[in-house]
């Protein structure tokens, strides 16, 4: 399947029946196999008239403790951004799925890595997070769709999966769970399911009182500890002792560095590579136990380098060397090869 209609099915696999979204290139295959598909399992789809409206719908909908989601690409999360904040302060589980675009602005629609920050540092007003989840494959979106239902659920906290667009568009061989049932409504008891037979519950943003809002961002931190502690997922690859260079790369680009690693090691190199699967929580103690094996440390990105930040974080004083192509230009695996011969020689 192609990666976003793969992404699609994962969401109703994993018991999401509601859909609120508008489309955006390279993303737009995802509510044009839910519009298809929706129908199909008594599903509800709504194409919003702006990015700005799904992310309000997708707020609602969450409320009533029902599985949702939407999708889109860059400057659509951007206006998704101010939604997304109410629905972290009002503490109910929503899926983003971001299948990123070149930028910034209105950009092109060729493949970017150019969100990270977007992801990784709140993107919104105020002091939350959401958990961003990094597939590298067809098979790994659809796995981390269905995950990241379950976090948002276990955190009542949005969570983004983010892939470039090269992630969206194309195609490889994917399997699938199990179809799960919605869940009954009155699985949460902060949902708003109706309040005939109990007291009534709000669900809210808005904290007038400042020792109200100020609990209400100690409990959210919590939370974000906890996944801090809990949620750190990444992959090694090809790491041992005393390495010429450790590089990290994230989505497609790690496919990439891959097959460069590959080829140089038949030339007697010794080049690791450590991908985070979770862009928030960063792994930053295994990805400075990597950086401690190696001579030097290299970072490859679709964008101008913004992953470098927490590379430095997780190797506090060492030099990190960088590659990257923005605009939707990938470069090829030969391009990168070279790259980590400059770095080694110089």
């Amino acid at each position: 399947m192609k990666g976003n209609e793969a992404i699609g099915e994962a969401a109703i696999r994993a018991g999401c029946r509601f859909f609120f979204g508008y489309p955006i290139t390279p993303q737009s295959e995802i509510p044009e196999y839910l519009a298809r598909r929706f129908p199909e399992v008594d599903g509800t789809f709504v194409q919003a008239e702006s990015e700005v409206a799904a992310s309000n719908m997708i707020y609602g909908a969450a409320c009533t403790g029902t599985r949702v989601f939407t999708s889109s690409s860059s400057p659509g999360i951007s206006l998704m951004s101010e939604g997304i904040s109410y629905i972290a302060a009002s503490e109910v589980p929503v899926v983003v799925v971001n299948i990123v675009r070149a930028g910034p602005g209105l950009g092109g629609i060729l493949p970017s890595q150019g969100d990270y920050w977007q992801a990784t540092r709140g993107m919104g007003h105020g002091d939350f997070r959401i958990l961003a989840l990094a597939p590298a494959s067809v098979q790994e979106a659809a796995d981390l769709v269905r995950l990241a239902f379950d976090l948002a659920e276990k955190y009542t906290n949005p969570v983004m999966v983010i892939g470039d667009g090269i992630i969206g568009q194309m195609m490889e061989p994917v399997e699938f769970g199990e179809v799960m049932e919605p869940a009954p409504k009155d699985k949460f008891d902060w949902a708003l399911t109706g309040a005939k037979d109990r007291e009534p519950n709000i669900v809210t943003s808005l904290f007038l009182d400042p020792k109200e809002l100020e609990d209400m961002n100690q409990r959210l931190l919590k939370k974000y500890v906890q996944m801090e502690a809990e949620e750190k997922r990444w992959e090694e690859y090809n790491v041992e002792d005393d390495m010429e260079l450790m590089v990290y790369a994230w989505g497609t680009m790690s496919r990439i560095c891959k097959t460069a690693i590959d080829e140089l090691k038949q030339d007697g190199h010794k080049i690791g590579l450590f991908r985070p699967i979770t862009l928030y929580p960063f792994a930053y103690e295994a990805a400075g136990e990597c950086a401690g094996k190696a001579k030097k440390l290299m970072s490859v990105e679709l964008s101008t380098g913004q992953m470098i930040d927490d590379i430095r974080l997780a190797a506090p004083g060492r030099e990190v060397a960088f590659f990257g192509r923005q605009g939707g230009i990938v470069p090829t695996p030969e391009e990168v090869r070279n790259e980590f011969l400059k770095v080694i020689e110089s």
